[in-house]
């Protein structure tokens, strides 16, 4: 039966990729990342933020191995990080005065790590960086900053006051269910002095490590402040003013899509002038959460299933709309491009995240047969014409377990990490899917054409605010019916198959009769993007451009508890 799935699968893939073509391109990067990434952040216009695991990657800081890095853009410089908590399945986010929060992880330490400390609670705080290098830049630690309570896979997204709400996790490390859970919500900074009770993610056990909300694949702020959030199959709208939960249907067809049944959603494109939220949730797999892990199989297909609501009465009346993907596919990740479309990349067709807790691993993989050729999603084309190949290179390395995918301010994706094993030792020579530390681009076609260029911007920006920016339109994008579209993006926090605050806003723009002026609208409030870090991408006619780095707001630190 196993090999049986195996040929299904097989030919599948190859059915369904296209031929080769120069338009979407993998680059492989000549210089290893140092760690394995299982936690990706772009923190400036030429800055990645990394982290791993405590472990034994072969970067070292301070006569130990280093579990955090900084990857330069420009250069593919690795700067190794000194970071002091353990940040395994550790949730960030960015604050509204630009800083990244890095919260939660491992509630133990590494053997072979001595410098390691406990990161259940812990808040790992990298200010903004105004080095090009990332030269003095940090990560903060600071024993007396931590959590209410004990977060292993925490999700957390910024809010509409620009704060961070935090969600979920467990109180011990555990194989897949989430056996000894937290199930509340806090603040950072923090609000009140105790948390949250959350009787949906009591509801939603066992399944519900990352539970999925709107705005990562895990939690999603939505443009009247809400949150709307998914955990194993059923999901809410989280009022975090009145602190009321409202359901909503489940996910159809038993499909579930959280840890350890990784599935991936994204809150697609806001657009002007209603901002209508609309939640795509993709893969996962159709299982009975009481079946115990021992009679799972790494040979389990996993679903293809697309499900997608849009969250208005009226919406919520009609329910999910089902679609399918071209294959199925588990710890992948969707991420935005700037025109709207939605990527859709990494993962594998059969098993469950993590690593040796099933009879049949792959080595000690818990997935296999990896989805090597990305598809592309188009939020308004009909339905069944949505996904796509065509044209998409495949990959050549498998992104299991443990990888991350971001949108970069270059405008293209940077791909690293994978590790469905114990020990980052473990080469190519050892195991199917070894340590990964390659990485790589995925380069959309615009990368290899004369783009459209930013050529400045206000750092700062407020909400409801016409503001007109010099720009340059090489010729053949210059003519006055081209199709303009100017995109407001946070790039979210790539963890897991999701992006943590991951986030969209189209502008009501127009380019000036001589090309040399783009003016836009900026979103009303900060319910609709709230405040904080933004690139500002410019598309005509397809071809995006380099994103330009803004502050959205302010840049004032949100509201803390006296």
């Amino acid at each position: 039966m196993r090999s049986l799935v195996a040929l299904v699968i097989l030919f599948t893939s190859l059915a369904s990729a296209a031929p080769h073509s120069p338009g979407w391109t993998f680059t492989l990067k000549n210089q290893s990342s140092g760690i394995i990434v299982i936690e990706s952040v772009i923190v400036s216009p030429t800055l990645a933020l990394f982290f791993d695991r405590a472990s034994d990657d072969p970067l070292q800081i301070n006569g130990h191995s280093a579990w955090g890095a900084l990857w330069n853009l420009e250069t593919d410089a690795v700067t190794a990080l000194d970071v002091v908590t353990n940040s395994w399945c550790a949730g960030g986010a960015f604050l509204s005065n630009g800083t990244m929060v890095n919260v939660g992880g491992d509630p133990t330490g590494y053997d072979g790590n001595p410098a390691i400390q406990p990161g259940i609670q812990g808040i790992r705080l990298f200010g903004p960086c105004l080095s090009r290098t990332g030269e003095g830049c940090t990560v903060y630690e600071d024993p007396g900053l931590h959590l209410l309570v004990n977060r292993w896979y925490p999700s957390s997204i910024r809010i509409f006051d620009g704060s961070l709400l935090i969600a979920g996790g467990s109180h011990v490390g555990s194989l897949f269910y989430d056996i000894d859970p937290e199930t509340s919500f806090e603040f950072f900074p923090r609000k009140e002095e105790f948390v949250r009770p959350s009787p949906f993610l009591e509801r939603s056990l066992p399944a519900n490590l990352f539970p999925r909300h709107v705005h990562q694949s895990v939690i999603f702020a939505l443009p009247d402040g809400t949150v709307f959030m998914v955990a194993n199959n059923q999901s809410i709208i989280y009022d975090v003013e009145a602190n009321t939960e409202t359901v909503l249907p489940d996910i159809p067809n038993g499909v579930r899509v959280t840890v350890p049944t990784d599935g991936s959603a994204i809150l697609l494109p806001l657009s002007p002038p209603d901002y209508t939220p609309e939640v795509l949730v993709c893969g996962g797999s159709q299982i009975d959460d009481r079946i115990q892990p021992v009679n799972f199989s790494s040979q389990h297909p996993a679903s293809s299933q697309c499900s997608r609501i849009t969250l208005t009465a009226e919406g919520i009346a009609k329910g999910w709309q089902v679609e399918q993907m071209i294959e199925s596919r588990i710890l992948h990740e969707l991420v935005h491009l700037p025109n709207g479309q939605v990527l859709i990349s990494n993962g594998a067709q059969t098993g469950f995240s993590g690593f040796h807790a099933l009879p049949d691993t792959v080595n000690e993989s818990n997935a296999d047969h990896p989805a090597l050729i990305p598809s592309i999603y188009t939020p308004d084309a009909p339905l069944g014409q949505r996904i796509s190949n065509k044209g998409m290179p495949s990959s050549g390395i498998a992104r299991m377990y443990h990888s991350t995918i971001t949108l970069t301010p270059q405008g293209n994706f940077l791909i690293a990490g994978s590790n469905p094993n114990n020990s980052t030792r473990v080469g190519p020579q050892d195991v199917k899917f070894p340590a990964e530390f390659r990485v790589q681009t995925l380069n959309p076609p615009y990368m290899s054409m004369q783009r459209p260029r930013i050529l400045s911007t206000p750092a700062k920006l407020k909400f409801g605010e016409r503001v007109t920016v010099p720009i340059s339109l090489p010729g053949a994008l210059s003519q006055r019916s081209a199709k303009v579209q100017v995109s407001l993006m946070d790039l979210g926090f790539s963890t897991h198959g999701f992006h943590m605050g991951a986030r969209l806003v189209f502008m009501d723009a127009t380019v000036a009769r001589d090309g040399k002026s783009l003016t836009f609208v900026t979103p009303p409030n900060g319910r609709v993007y709230p405040p904080g870090p933004a690139s500002i991408f410019l598309t005509v006619d397809g071809v995006s451009s380099e994103g330009a780095w803004v502050m959205m707001g302010s840049g004032s630190a949100p509201p803390n508890h006296d």
